[in-house]
């Protein structure tokens, strides 16, 4: 089933943003805008201190007018803000994989997001198999992917094919569109199964698997990186909830 809900806005507006590799883009008072948005519920505002929003709306550069996907949509955390964002003129694809749909948080996020959805017409919420949620009826500006990137290889996602899911995403894009994810570091070594063990993955082997579908790194922030972080531990064990060792990565689809 593919469906694509079309409902409501926010204003806002971000200025476009460059970065060098380890280093991060001052925020500016449009990203603060978004993070003050009256609309944001109190669950997203009490998140803010671990999740860095404003730092990590300049680092990836999101701007008015733009599509964007955010896949794997969640509780909607990063819909809203990427709303305010975009403004009128752009417009949000909360993604939800059916496969997660066994997860009652994710049925009540989703159903939250709808529902906030329905005063702001520019999002839309669309659910579908994996590869499917990952369609789009325009090309992107952007494509997120939020501590959901390891999931696709576990068994409960299919597993999903991570060469069609990046060929996917670099079909949604236009040329020249990023791809960002973000995830929580795995110990260098780890097993595959450190994915569904510890809900984790190294850095270097997204970087293949998305480098290997034709996208080129950009650059990476290390604003939610934790070196105290032992990465033995799961992120949702109460010594590491919500201070995980994380890595944010930016890729482009060529623009030729």
């Amino acid at each position: 089933m593919h469906r694509f809900l079309t409902l409501s806005v926010a204003a806002g507006l971000l200025a476009s943003t460059t970065f060098a590799s380890g280093a991060n883009p001052q925020a500016s008072p449009i990203h603060a805008a978004a993070v003050a948005d009256p609309s944001r519920p109190a669950e997203d505002v009490d998140r803010d201190v671990n999740r860095k929003p404003a730092e990590t709306l300049a680092f990836i550069g999101l701007k008015r007018g733009d599509k964007v996907a955010d896949y794997a949509s969640g509780t909607g955390y990063f819909t809203r803000l990427f709303a305010s964002v975009v403004g009128a003129q752009g417009h949000v694809y909360a993604s939800v994989p059916s496969e997660l749909f066994t997860f009652p948080n994710i049925v009540k996020g989703l159903a939250d997001t709808q529902l906030w959805s329905a005063k702001h017409p520019n999002v839309s919420v669309n659910f579908a198999g994996a590869l499917s949620a990952a369609k789009y009826p325009e090309k992107l500006d952007m494509f997120w992917i939020s501590q959901n990137y390891h999931d696709l290889l576990d068994d409960f996602m299919g597993p999903v094919n991570i060469s069609a899911f990046n060929k996917a995403v670099y079909d949604a894009l236009k040329p020249g569109g990023t791809y960002i994810i973000l995830d929580h570091v795995a110990a260098p070594g780890s097993p595959a199964n450190v994915t569904d063990t510890l809900h984790r993955i190294e850095p270097s082997v997204v970087r293949k698997q998305v480098e290997a579908a034709g996208f080129v790194f950009v650059g990476e922030s290390r604003i939610l990186a934790n070196p105290n972080d032992p990465r033995t531990a799961g992120p949702f064990n109460k010594s590491i909830q919500g201070r995980t060792d994380q890595f944010l990565f930016k890729f482009e689809r060529p623009r030729r």
